[in-house]
């Protein structure tokens, strides 16, 4: 299966990559879906994950044509 994994803001950076078209195995997870591309870090326990534009659980299963995106934390403040 191939898939779409893209990250966003301070992951970016953090990752030292924007995007990433990879092939998984079948009953592959987001969380496994980062160590895929990510191999050197773990996948923080706060960081938000997306499977084609709504928000999931990293134990989410991806499917053939997936674009999964992980955020940082948001984080909310006052006017």
């Amino acid at each position: 299966m191939h898939i779409q994994v893209r990250f966003f803001a301070a992951l970016r950076e953090r990752v030292g990559i924007a995007e990433r078209a990879i092939s998984v195995p079948e009953n592959t997870t987001i969380a496994q879906a980062w160590s895929l591309v990510v191999e050197d870090k773990a996948l923080p326990d706060n960081v938000l994950a997306a499977k084609n534009m709504e928000y999931v659980d990293v134990a989410t299963l991806v499917e053939e044509g997936d674009e999964i995106a992980f955020f940082p934390p948001v984080t909310g403040g006052g006017l």
